[in-house]
């Protein structure tokens, strides 16, 4: 029987090769298989064997990133207490991810990752529930909504599903101009400057329709 140490090595070793490979080819066109060999297992069920199916899979990814995520905003959130200023509350949203992926070795993948997943009804699923059990987000949300500006309910749908868009694709394209060294590693400062900018305007266009 393999050591505790072992088992969670090879654990580790598929969840990070998973999220690459997901990363690049998307989800659904990466097989178990795949994974197992890219991480180095002759068996090919490794994948099953560690985690069950391949959304399990994806949920662990998520899930080993979440707790960072959320160390990150539990900070953010603690400073920006009593604020009414979306920009704050947005910016908490924001900049959990950036301060993660700037902290974490380069290259990242989890930014690419997320884009990938929430262009898929199914996958996407995955990523809100296990981001709605975030005490830190919830606060967040609840916050950001007493600040926002008294909008139709199907314009400020709208306009979260367009922020949501905008914040993932644009951290997973800063990550690729990272990782192909076009921008220098760790260097999201600025990025999540104009990004909170970005999505701050959204929230307060004007309703012309």
């Amino acid at each position: 029987m393999k050591s505790d140490a072992v088992t969670t090595s090879t654990r580790d070793r598929l969840l990070v090769v998973a999220e690459q490979l997901f990363a690049e080819h998307g989800v659904y066109a990466v097989s178990n298989r795949q994974v197992s060999e890219a991480a180095g297992q002759g068996n090919n069920a490794a994948v099953g064997y560690h985690f069950g199916t391949k959304a399990d899979l994806v949920r662990a990814i998520v899930n080993k990133h979440s707790a960072e995520i959320e160390r990150h905003r539990c900070e953010l959130v603690a400073a920006t207490e009593g604020s009414t200023e979306i920009r704050d509350w947005v910016t908490c949203l924001v900049q959990a991810t950036t301060d993660h992926l700037a902290a974490s070795p380069t290259p990242t993948w989890f930014a690419r990752f997320s884009a990938q997943l929430i262009t898929d009804p199914s996958l996407r699923s995955i990523v809100y529930t296990e981001a709605m059990v975030s005490p830190s987000l919830q606060k967040t949300l609840v916050e950001l909504a007493r600040c926002l500006p008294d909008l139709p309910v199907d314009v400020r749908k709208m306009r979260a599903d367009m922020v949501r868009q905008l914040m993932t694709h644009m951290c997973a394209e800063k990550e690729r101009a990272i990782a192909e060294s076009t921008e220098e590693p760790g260097d999201w400062t600025d990025f999540t400057t104009d990004l909170v900018d970005a999505m701050v305007g959204l929230w307060l266009a004007p309703v012309t329709r």
